[in-house]
């Protein structure tokens, strides 16, 4: 393939073809490289739009919309435009597990779709997929998405599918294609990590990049940040050798992590995630990046009294933990676990199961990136905010200790308090998004469990015999190592109701199914935490172990599969007499 101009690389057909080069190298070297070849043949907004895409994101993440398209959407018009038959689509979607792989078979299939000529331009793309977010109501979606189709060559199909979807799979993840930016432009790639970390928008990072103006980035709020992640501490000797003198405890809560943003509302601010309340825009966060401000309508107002409404450059950035509460205390996770899954909660549940938002980290404030602070002046920051110990908005109390002889006292302490534990941390420690480092340790609870990831499931027996409810699943080889390698298989733990509501996901996940659909392998995205009797050594997984009568404890939509345990975790499990 040859760019000559910024002509040819506008059209789509482009993009597909380094999308497909990518995908066949396993080189990060080589990978940059396509993408530096194919950004010098771009114009401007469309090196923005190339440079999103790639990263797998049809809009900036600041930007609530989305395409909105689903599988029915895309599996109709995909009929409708190669003509080829329902069940051998099927057949094709099984078979590859992807709807892009099965959308390019489709059209190298349809007499009318195999040998296209190219016409689309990825400026053409952008405005498709403006017009699908702007778009309410399933006939009207599905016509949106056969004219975005109708003229694409088989190549381009695949990519276009992929890209609705949300899923390029090209093994070009974000941080690969800020590796590749910085390469292009011989930066840093910490400066570019950073400069992306405040626009929320890759293309545009790639656009200051190659106009020399990465300085001028600045934070904009309403896009989440990768949350900073902690290390377990294998005893209270370990924390002695990691911390130094004196360090930070907190309690380790046993709720769902979020992050809020906070900033007066100002007109035209309408595509941000968030709602606006008492004059000031609210968004929530999850772990897995994804927005919940809606589940959680009774914590707005109290977030939003936060920032003063009348400064209009005031905005905040804020790590926490979402807990149910009764009162001043803190309620058992079970009870949290009735509002999770529900995008929109009754006043009902509001009322009968009401939280808080515990405050244990700044990330902005006061017009300053705080990423980079000491960890004693970002709790300063906390501190300064109008918070109540009892109230729905509470900061979490942080202890200096030295030395470890007094942990276990206040562990039992957490527990009695009913919290999972303890974090200790380092008060030089600065915030580092999406990083887990010996900075922040955590102690939990001394039943050991692991976080794992869900990569096939069976059929069950006697009154499950109708659902997918034995679960095969695995661990990463290491954190740098994505690999995923089984190590137990659980048949308990979940209510009938929670099975029921996986079986149907597994069902439209499945990447291969045997026995007549009896054991799927499913796509690896559903993390559970799992306890058990003890870890052994074993030749029947890949990873040398296995999990004796494991059992889940709970379904953890708050952790991606990115952030589960890894082989070394069940090796130092294996060794615990």
């Amino acid at each position: 393939m040859t760019l000559d101009s910024p002509q040819d690389g506008a059209l789509f057909l482009g993009f597909a073809e380094v999308a497909e080069r990518v995908g066949a190298t396993t080189k990060r070297l080589e990978k940059a490289a396509y993408l530096a070849a194919y950004f010098d043949c771009l114009g401007d907004d469309d090196l923005m739009l190339a440079a999103r895409y790639f990263a797998g994101y049809a809009f900036p993440l600041r930007d609530q919309r989305t395409t909105n398209a689903g599988g029915s959407a895309l599996f109709a018009a995909i009929l409708q435009i190669t003509k080829v038959e329902s069940d051998w689509l099927n057949q094709r979607l099984v078979a590859r597990g992807d709807y892009g792989d099965a959308a390019f078979d489709a059209w190298m299939a349809g007499p009318e779709t195999a040998n296209r000529a190219p016409r689309l331009t990825l400026a053409e793309v952008g405005r498709s997929f403006d017009r699908l977010a702007a778009t309410a109501g399933s006939k009207a979606k599905l016509g949106l998405v056969v004219a975005l189709l109708q003229d694409a060559t088989p190549l381009e199909a695949r990519y276009l599918v992929k890209l609705v979807t949300g899923e390029l799979r090209i093994g070009l993840q974000e941080g690969a294609v800020e590796d590749a930016i910085a390469r292009w432009q011989g930066e840093p790639v910490e400066r570019i990590q950073w400069v992306n970390m405040l626009t929320g928008d890759t293309g545009e990072t790639a656009l200051l990049a190659r106009q020399g103006r990465l300085d001028e980035a600045r934070m904009r709020l309403f896009h989440p940040l990768k949350f900073m992640l902690a290390t377990a501490a294998a005893d209270l000797a370990d924390v002695e050798r990691q911390m130094p003198e004196t360090f930070v405890v907190e309690d380790k809560f046993d709720g769902i992590r979020a992050q809020a943003h906070i900033a007066p509302h100002v007109a035209g601010d309408e595509a941000l995630h968030g709602t606006v309340v008492a004059g000031r825009r609210v968004a929530l966060f999850s772990r897995t990046l994804d927005e919940i401000t809606e589940s959680f309508p009774d914590l707005l107002e109290p977030l939003a009294q936060l920032v003063p409404v009348e400064d209009a450059s005031a905005g905040l950035i804020l790590d926490g933990e979402i807990v149910p509460v009764r009162g001043e205390a803190i309620a058992p996770f079970q009870e949290l676990q009735q509002r999770l899954g529900r995008k929109i909660p009754t006043a009902a549940i509001l009322e009968r199961v009401p939280v808080a938002f515990v405050i244990y980290d700044a990330l902005y404030g006061d017009g300053y990136v705080l990423l980079e602070r000491p960890l004693t002046e970002r709790r300063a920051r906390i501190d300064a905010l109008p918070t109540s110990p009892a109230g729905t908005v509470r900061a979490a109390v942080s202890k200096r200790f030295s030395g470890v002889a007094a942990l276990d006292a206040e562990f039992d302490a957490a527990r009695a308090r009913g919290n999972e534990g303890l974090m200790v941390k380092n008060p030089a420690s600065v915030y580092k998004p999406g990083k887990r480092g010996r900075d922040w340790l955590k102690i939990k609870r001394a039943l050991a469990t692991l976080d794992v990831v869900v990569t096939a499931v069976e059929v069950g027996n006697g009154r499950r015999n109708q659902m997918l409810s034995d679960y095969t699943f695995a661990v990463r080889t290491s954190e740098t190592d994505p690999t995923l390698l089984n190590v137990g298989k659980a048949y308990s733990g979940l209510t009938d109701a929670e099975i029921a509501e996986l079986s149907a996901w597994f069902v439209d996940h499945t990447l291969q199914s045997f026995a007549h659909g009896k054991v799927r392998v499913v796509e690896p995205k559903i993390v559970v935490e799992v306890t058990f009797d003890r870890v052994q050594p074993s030749t029947r997984h890949k990873g040398g172990y296995a999990l004796r009568f494991p059992r889940i404890v709970r379904i953890r939509t708050d952790k991606p599969p990115t952030e589960i345990d890894t082989l070394d975790a069940v090796k130092r499990l294996a060794e615990t007499p």
